[in-house]
């Protein structure tokens, strides 16, 4: 017997050092403004908050306390020098715009808007506050 998989987007997790400084960029900065989901456990010490876009995305920012980063990437083929998770990216209408706002509230920024493969797409990437790579990309206008 053969089971299909459906697979659905349901959230993507990120360690964080400051859960409250993240939170608060993540919400104020990138739209995710609603808080669905907060749980703290004594030990391990760590804090958990889901937050949710207007749009049903869903990023959950864990803080583990005594965490730390084992690398600074420099920029997402750096990241890739090591297997596992390299980036996020995210669907972003008028990605100049959106790159000039993420940069100028706090994010770092890696690589600036360019044409991306797919022809009509462009791309970008940024580091939230914390370093985490964040791919920005804009979809080829619809005909």
């Amino acid at each position: 017997m053969t089971t299909t998989i459906t697979p659905r987007h349901h959230h993507v997790s990120i360690s964080v050092g400051d859960l409250d400084r993240q939170t608060i960029w993540y919400q104020q900065v990138l739209g995710f403004e609603t808080i669905i989901e907060q749980y703290e456990i004594p030990e391990p010490p760590v804090r958990t908050a889901v937050l949710q876009a207007r749009t049903g995305a869903r990023v959950e920012l864990i803080e583990r306390a005594g965490s730390m980063r084992p690398r600074v990437f420099a920029d997402p083929l750096d990241a890739c020098r090591e297997q596992g998770y390299g980036h996020w990216a995210l669907e972003v209408d008028a990605l100049d715009a959106v790159f000039t706002a993420l940069t100028a509230a706090g994010a770092q920024p890696v690589w600036p808007p360019a044409d991306a493969v797919q022809p009509g797409a462009r791309f970008a990437y940024v580091k939230d506050p914390e370093g985490n790579l964040i791919e920005l990309i804009q979809p080829p206008a619809a005909a």
